[in-house]
């Protein structure tokens, strides 16, 4: 098995200052539906998960004015947020990570739809806020 099948893309997440405002684009002009909605009050950021294929479109408002989504609007505007990468082995992942020096943000939590994630600094990255989710064992 190539290694690279061990991983996918699983969302890719956009702040923005509406979500109702962007379904009128993403649902109503472009035809998508909404998968999945939540108020994911740790990250005080409300979201609305739209598939794509096999990937989702994560869009996220903030719930409150000092959260981190309603923080990187203020300084960059509306956006691609982050991308996340679904990892068969998200313990084994984050301890890789940490002995070759990448920054982790937080330790493995809970997220939007039950999944445990954590995020790696866009330092370590190559510029781009990473989120890595534990693959669901179904």
């Amino acid at each position: 098995m190539n290694g690279s099948n061990k991983f996918a893309i699983d969302h890719l997440g956009i702040a923005v200052k509406s979500i109702e405002q962007a379904l009128e684009f993403y649902c109503g002009a472009l035809g998508m539906e909404v998968e999945h909605r939540e108020t994911v009050t740790a990250e005080k950021v409300k979201v609305a998960m739209l598939p794509a294929g096999e990937s989702r479109l994560e869009l996220l408002e903030a719930s409150e004015p000092d959260s981190t989504v309603a923080k990187f609007i203020a300084s960059r505007g509306e956006g691609l947020h982050h991308i996340a990468i679904r990892v068969p082995d998200l313990n084994a992942a984050v301890a890789k990570l940490k002995a070759q020096g990448a920054r982790i943000l937080n330790e493995p939590r809970i997220g939007a739809g039950g999944h445990t994630y954590i995020f790696v600094h866009p330092r370590s990255t190559g510029g781009v806020l990473l989120e890595l989710i534990q693959e669901n064992l179904i």
